[in-house]
């Protein structure tokens, strides 16, 4: 069929700005090279909106959370990813965590099966040279395509690396030794305050782990990698391990608010897993990026208590994510400047993180659809998490030093001097909550 938009990726980003233009009466031409011949360093199948390092969406606390008021507000914009992720949620405490396999069927199906949405299985290279279009190929996009995106920003993409948890075998883990609990007993929307199963370390097998990390054989970089910088949240363990010796105790592995009810106590460490399927046959490692390779990651992982027999689904993995310079590239709309009929969305902009993706897809389809009808769409204001987020990629952040990010409340306009710092979360939240419904009245008055 002929299409109003072209939408070039079929990851979280574009599934999302896909559906809210299709919803909007639109034609969507969606193309996305896995399945057709082509896939990536880290895709597992040809499923749009595919999971790949984690299944969690993190904190789903929309009143004292950035990233669970981005929850909340993309639900209230009729995401098709928060649709789909609530569909297929598993035990996780606090966070929306979800079955990843069902999670991506579920998307895949109902962008297959809505009448204004032609999903092509083909690679793209070039950058479209006229027709409204979204590039949303995430950090993993084609090498041809992001030679094309260089040669029109004139602009080489910036890059870092990411790495991929192990996943285990749930009747592989000897549940003598571990035991299930949520921190501080804390019960989650759906869970029962024991979601996850904790491995127990006392110190001289924590600090025989650590150097068994430190001394482990881990996956070389080539030449061109090596001045390539890790993000800082999804930092490989190995690389925490090299910062100290407890590094490790006060972060992936910390053991507050977690007693064993074998001794009553805290352990001195402890490795968690999350559920990652609705079966509750597959539990990923929280935290257990690595680089190592695959043999030191069997040898060294059974080390753990309660893992000496453990079967590995999938184990870790690093693969190289690129991103272009958002803040001097893109205008406030997510247009290219040198070629304003190609939006930016998702990954690819520098945004980190499953919903912060889908979340940029999602106003990047509202523009979109702004323009197709010949009407004006403000940006989201600053004070929500979508505005907030926003502004930094498109130019509140120093575009010499720029990173990728997830929201947080430091990207949002501060409150006023006189709320207590314990309301601050509260106060951001609510007046998010407000500011959103004001311009909603916009959006939704633009897409009728």
């Amino acid at each position: 069929m002929s299409h109003d938009i072209h939408i070039i990726g079929g990851g979280l980003a574009g599934s999302e700005a896909a559906w809210q233009l299709a919803e909007a009466g639109f034609r969507v031409r969606l193309s996305e090279m896995r399945g057709g011949g082509d896939t990536t360093p880290a895709h597992q199948g040809d499923r749009l909106a595919e999971m790949v390092c984690s299944n969690s969406f993190r904190s789903d606390d929309g009143d004292s959370n950035a990233v669970g008021l981005l929850h909340r507000e993309m639900r209230a914009l009729g995401s098709i990813i928060m649709r789909e992720a609530d569909a297929t949620k598993v035990p996780a405490g606090s966070a929306l965590a979800v079955d990843r396999e069902l999670f991506s069927r579920g998307v895949t199906q109902a962008l297959e099966s809505h009448p204004n949405i032609a999903i092509v299985r083909e690679r793209i290279d070039t950058l479209p040279g006229e027709g409204l279009t979204i590039v949303a190929t995430g950090p993993l996009t084609a090498a041809s395509l992001a030679k094309s995106i260089g040669a029109a920003t004139g602009k080489d993409a910036l890059a870092f690396f990411d790495a991929i948890a192990p996943i285990v075998y749930r009747d592989s883990i000897d549940m003598d030794i571990a035991w299930m609990a949520s921190r501080w007993d804390k019960v989650g929307p759906i869970g029962d305050g024991k979601d996850y199963i904790n491995c127990p370390m006392d110190k001289d097998q924590y600090h025989a782990f650590v150097q068994g990390l430190l001394d482990g054989e881990k996956t070389e970089f080539k030449d061109w990698e090596k001045d390539t910088p890790y993000f800082e949240g999804c930092m490989p363990i190995e690389v925490m391990a090299e910062r100290g010796i407890e590094t490790l105790r006060f972060g992936p592995m910390k053991a507050v608010g977690l007693d064993n009810p074998r001794t009553g106590r805290w352990p001195y460490a402890v490795v968690q897993l999350r559920q990652d399927n609705a079966l509750g046959t597959l539990w990923n490692m929280v935290g257990f990026q690595t680089k190592l390779k695959h043999g030191a990651q069997v040898e060294l992982f059974r080390t753990i208590p309660g893992l000496e027999k453990a079967e590995f689904a999938r184990l870790g993995g690093l693969h190289r994510n690129s991103f272009i310079r958002s803040p001097e590239l893109l205008d406030a709309q997510l247009r290219l400047k040198s070629a304003p009929h190609i939006r930016f969305a998702g990954q690819i902009t520098g945004c980190e993180g499953y919903v912060e993706s889908a979340a940029i897809g999602l106003v990047a389809a509202r523009f979109a659809i702004a323009e197709l009808t010949g009407r004006s769409l403000p940006p989201p204001p600053a004070e929500t998490a979508i505005g907030a987020l926003l502004g930094h990629i498109t130019g509140g952040a120093d575009a010499a030093s720029y990173q990728p990010m997830n929201v947080n409340f430091g990207l949002f306009p501060p409150l006023a001097e006189d709320v207590r710092k314990k309301d601050r979360k509260l106060g951001y939240t609510q007046r998010a909550a407000a500011k959103l419904a004001e311009w909603m009245k916009v959006a939704d008055g633009v897409a009728a």
